[in-house]
């Protein structure tokens, strides 16, 4: 019920007349039964328009410390993604993407429509990233469908590592669902690293048919880590002196 109070009533509307977000591809989306939601991941704002734009709920996991925050602001972000359906999950320990994917299960045995970027991270450069077996996994040992999403401009209305929203018209974002993607050919072989590469990757190419980006065979979180070193070493060479430079 506050799901869709948030959808219909608080959130939606305002979101939908402030940033007209454009949708296409809904009758790929099943109404009912477990299928698997799979999109691009460009900015926090992702895990607002998309399940705005779902015709059902769309059950993901968020980070525990979303829910665990303190003051006005810890609360106000507790009380959002409790109120989505999202699911808080422990990523500190080593067992982080195995309560992703116990979670996942668990949401689709009971016939929900789980969403989980394949990226497992946010995009550092706005480019598709090599995606992680965990939606494979998913898939093969559920049966479940599988909805490839791309997400365009998202990342215009809120910069990635950014909270504040960028004012309305100034960019329309755009929620692309395309056709399921089934792999009842290798059931029972979720086990097999060759085949959960080869099925992530087929969902990674339709993802990026519908988001247009570049591709990157890299994972999003070794982007992130290089990027950190450049600039680490970026600002380190320009705080060096003169003579520091010269030697």
């Amino acid at each position: 019920m506050f799901y869709w109070t948030l959808k219909r009533i608080i959130v939606g509307p305002l979101v939908r007349a402030l940033y007209r977000p454009r949708v296409t591809g809904l009758e790929n989306v099943p109404l009912d039964g477990p299928a698997i939601i799979a999109p691009n991941h460009l900015s926090f704002c992702d895990s607002v328009f998309l399940p705005l734009a779902a015709p059902r709920q769309v059950h993901y996991v968020a980070k525990e410390e979303y829910f665990t925050g303190t003051g006005p602001k810890g609360r106000l972000m507790a009380w959002f993604f409790t109120g989505v359906g999202a699911v808080p999950v422990d990523r500190s320990g080593g067992r982080a993407s195995m309560a992703a994917i116990d979670t996942g299960m668990a949401q689709l045995k009971a016939g929900r429509l789980f969403g989980i970027y394949p990226e497992g991270t946010r995009s550092p450069d706005g480019r598709l990233h090599r995606g992680r077996t965990g939606v494979a996994h998913l898939a093969l040992a559920s049966g479940a469908p599988v909805i490839p999403v791309g997400l365009v401009h998202t990342d215009e209305v809120q910069a990635n590592g950014s909270m504040r929203w960028r004012r309305p018209f100034r960019a329309r974002p755009e929620i692309h669902f395309g056709a399921p993607l089934t792999f009842e050919r290798y059931e029972g072989m979720q086990r097999d690293r060759f085949v959960l590469r080869a099925v992530t990757d087929e969902i990674v190419s339709a993802i990026l048919a519908l988001s247009g980006q570049e591709y990157v065979d890299m994972y999003a979180t070794k982007a992130k880590l290089l990027a950190a070193k450049a600039e680490k070493a970026e600002k380190a060479g320009s705080a060096a002196t003169p003579l520091d430079r010269a030697a």
